[in-house]
This record gives structure tokens, C-alpha cells and sequence, in this order.
């Protein structure tokens, strides 16, 4: 089975690390999630350009031995006496791979994305280069790891990392050179993801305006509270009647549950139902092949959602997570379904990793 990078590190970085991370930064848990999520690919993207410059290839593979037992030990040093060595270390290997002027343009995009000043998102990426070295080094093994092994991992992962890149961020980098290893693609998520960041700006703008009235907002989160149980209702008089994979009656009218001119019930109801539809009617290669549009179009809206997270509150946070948790046994059989069809794990896996990844985001 091909390798995913960008999957393997997020399945390393478990809710409880993301959380003791932020603690240990002082940083927001869902600001550090958002911050992590655009991070992983950010950096694997990087580091494919530096494998192809001369001398590169060379660099990578001494850092991945040096950061061999980086992954058993990580979590030993988050908050501890260690805690400041390891993003010293971590960052003097961003700047050795990837040059101070990447490495600071990185850290600006991630921090501009999920909210964190310069000096915690290079903070964030200093502790996060361990566990990319980490990873690296330890899916080529010490003995197989040389100049031309790492630089054909880190080329066979740009369709992982293209579809990790969340919307919005991919255009925060794109004057930086850092997506320039990913050829067309990622030009071409670059350029989808225009429409969405300035969405995104504009709803994170209006909700930041909104900011002296949080207190009561905050007391008003039944509002939110009772239209996201009905969604909670209706998915799951949907999700639990296996015979009626077809034909579905409409969805009844849902309040409005706008942030900053993003319905979110809306958009999560709608988009979770597609995924299902999408997922069922995908049967062999050719069918997935049409799947892999409206794959990515659900991906694109769920990533929307998640850029939002950081302006909820706690409790309505909550409760779309009370929306999402019941849902996700059922999504994920049919992720492994279809993954399990020949030959269609290698068109979909990609876009499937990025999807539960996202999808993970609004169970936290």
C-alpha cells in the first residue's frame, strides 16, 4: 500500500498531543488544531523543494537520522525541561532545509491562517520538524535511507500534500516559491482556494467585529443549541435507513445558523450528505473516477467550516461536534468500503485521507 506522509503524522499528532502542544505553547487548542492541519503539508511541500536543490537530498536524510527516535521521545518533552531544546533544534533544521526566508514566509502563512502571532507558529513549527524528520526516517528505515531514496518518497507524496493543503492557506503561500516542488497542482489549488480565503476573511472579519458583544453571545447559545439537535435528528434518520440509498425525501427547512455569512448547520448537513450519496454510488475504478469532483467539492466545504472553528464558542463547538462523533462510524465503513474496491484506493486515498482528517477537526 502507498505511503501517506501527511496521514501518518496526523495520526501520530492524536487530539490529546494537539491539546498538550497547545498547553505547553499557551496557545488556543482549536487555533493550534487549524495551525497543525495547515502546518504538516506546509512543511512536507517545503521540504520536497529542498530535496531538489543540489546538496538538498543530502541535508534531508542527515536530519532524518538525527531525528530517528524523535517520534518515542516527543511526548516526553512537550512542557518539560526539554520542551525549549527541541524547537531550538527544530527550527535550526528549518532553516538548514529550507532557508530562513521560507522558513519565516511558512511560519507568517500558518500563523495568518489559524490566528498565531509569528513567534508562536514558528515556535509550532520548530516542535513539529522533529515529528516530520521523524516520520520520514522512519518509513525509509536508517539502512535504506539515502539522498536518492528520500527524494523519491517526498515526489510520490505531492497529490497527499496538494489534497491536505487546506483552502485559503495554499493562497497564503502562493508568492512564496514553497508550493513550486508540487508543479500544476498545486497552482491549481492555489487558484481554487482564491474564492474560499476571501470567504473565509470576510466571515473571520465580521465575527472579530462582533467580538465585544462575545459575552453575550455566549449567553445566548441555546440559540444554537436547539436547531443543531435537529440537524442531529434529521442526519440520523438518514444515516440509519440502509435501504433507502436512492431516493431520500427533501430536507425539511433548517434555522439559520450563520457565522459570519457561513450557514454551518446548513453547510455541515448538506456536505455530510453528499459525502454518503457520493460514497454509496462508487462501485469500481470508473465510478470513482467521477466520485473524485464532488469528493474534492465536499472536502473544499468542510475545509471552509474548519477555518471557521476558531470563532466559535466552546459550547458551540460542542455541539457541532455532538452534530459530526455519531455520524463518523457510519462514514468511516464507507470510507473503508470503497477503499477496499481494487484499484480505487489509489485514485481516492489521498483525497479520503484529507477528508476524514478535516472531518476529524469538528469532532474535537
Amino acid at each position: 500500500m502507498a505511503v501517506n506522509l501527511v496521514s501518518l503524522i496526523m495520526q501520530f499528532l492524536t487530539p490529546d498531543m494537539i491539546g498538550r502542544i497547545a498547553s505547553a505553547l499557551g496557545l488556543d487548542r482549536n487555533n493550534t488544531q487549524s495551525a497543525i492541519g495547515a502546518a504538516i503539508p506546509g512543511l512536507l511541500a517545503g521540504l520536497s523543494g529542498a530535496a531538489a536543490q543540489p546538496g538538498g537530498a543530502q541535508k534531508l536524510v542527515d536530519a532524518a537520522r538525527q531525528q530517528t527516535g524523535a517520534l518515542g521521545s516527543f511526548a516526553n518533552m512537550i512542557g518539560a525541561a526539554g520542551q525549549s531544546s527541541l524547537i531550538e533544534k527544530g527550527s535550526q533544521i528549518l532553516s538548514s532545509l529550507l532557508g530562513s526566508r521560507d522558513q519565516t514566509a511558512l511560519a507568517g502563512a500558518v500563523g495568518k491562517y489559524a490566528g498565531l502571532g509569528q513567534n508562536a507558529s514558528g515556535s509550532l513549527l520548530g516542535m513539529l520538524a522533529p515529528i516530520v524528520m521523524g516520520t520520514i526516517g522512519q518509513q525509509q528505515g536508517t539502512r535504506s535511507l539515502d539522498a536518492g531514496a528520500i527524494t523519491s518518497l517526498l515526489s510520490s507524496q505531492k497529490d497527499n500534500i496538494v489534497a491536505a493543503l487546506p483552502a485559503g492557506f495554499a493562497n497564503l503561500l502562493g508568492g512564496s516559491g514553497l508550493l513550486d516542488s508540487l508543479g500544476g497542482a498545486a497552482r491549481t489549488a492555489t487558484a481554487a482556494a482564491g474564492q474560499t480565503a476571501r470567504v473565509t476573511t470576510s466571515a473571520a472579519r465580521a465575527i472579530g467585529d462582533t467580538g465585544q458583544r462575545a459575552a453575550a453571545v455566549s449567553l445566548n447559545w441555546l440559540y444554537w443549541l436547539i436547531p443543531l439537535l435537529a440537524i442531529v435528528a434529521l442526519l440520523i434518520y438518514f444515516f440509519a435507513r440502509p435501504a433507502e440509498q436512492v431516493v431520500q425525501p427533501s430536507v425539511p427547512t433548517i434555522p439559520s445558523l450563520t457565522v459570519g455569512g457561513l450557514d454551518i448547520g446548513k453547510q455541515v448537513t448538506d456536505s455530510i450528505t453528499n459525502l454518503r450519496t457520493t460514497l454509496t454510488g462508487i462501485t469500481d475504478v470508473s465510478s470513482a473516477q467521477t466520485a473524485l469532483p464532488k469528493l474534492r467539492e465536499v472536502t473544499a466545504q468542510i475545509d471552509r467550516v474548519d477555518g471557521l472553528l476558531g470563532q466559535l464558542s466552546p459550547e458551540q463547538r460542542k455541539v457541532l461536534a455532538g452534530v459530526v462523533n455519531p455520524l463518523m462510524p457510519s462514514l468511516n465503513q464507507l470510507f473503508d468500503k470503497v477503499l477496499a474496491i481494487p484499484g480505487v484506493a489509489e485514485l481516492l486515498k489521498p483525497t479520503i485521507d484529507a477528508l476524514r482528517a478535516k472531518l476529524t477537526l469538528l469532532t474535537a
